[in-house]
C-alpha cells in the first residue's frame, strides 16, 4: 500500500504543470473518496440496487 505522500506525489506526477491548488486539491479529495468507498465494499457497508430503488421510490411518489 502506498503512504500517503506516495499518493500525492503521483496525483501531482499525473497533473498538468499550470495545474491549480484547487485542481490538486480536487484530485486529492477525489481519490480520499473512492479509497473510502472501496474500504465500504471491503468491510460490507453498502446498499443494494434493489433497496436504493425502493429508498427513491419513496422519494419520486411524493
Amino acid at each position: 500500500m502506498e503512504s500517503a505522500k506516495q499518493q500525492v506525489q503521483e496525483i501531482l506526477e499525473n497533473l498538468p504543470e499550470d495545474a491549480s491548488l484547487e485542481d490538486i486539491q480536487y484530485h486529492i479529495y477525489v481519490r480520499q473518496k473512492i479509497e473510502q468507498g472501496l474500504e465500504d465494499v471491503a468491510a460490507g457497508r453498502v446498499v443494494s440496487h434493489e433497496e436504493v430503488q425502493r429508498r427513491l421510490a419513496k422519494w419520486l411518489s411524493k
